[in-house]
């Protein structure tokens, strides 16, 4: 099976990166974050491995979350339409 690269493609692609650049910057602006990272009174609660831990979740999940449900909906959208012959 010969697959195109097409506006949907690139659409998801895109939709992924974004997802993967801004999950990380919202996680970052969370208090409980700002908090393990250093922001605590006199570093109370400063816990780095958060960066090893969460921050990697963080990614994935962010770039395969839009993903998915673009995905659900290009085939919900196709289903609807019929199909030329």
């Amino acid at each position: 099976m010969k697959r195109r690269v097409d506006g949907v493609t690139c659409g998801g692609c895109a939709l992924s990166a974004a997802g993967a650049t801004a999950a990380p910057s919202l996680w970052l602006s969370m208090p409980r974050t700002q908090r393990h990272l250093g922001g605590g009174f006199e570093n109370e609660g400063m816990d780095l491995t958060v960066l090893f831990t969460e921050l990697p979740l963080v990614i994935l999940g962010g770039a395969f979350l839009p993903l998915l449900v673009f995905t659900a909906l290009v085939r919900l959208t196709a289903r609807r339409r019929p199909r030329p012959e």
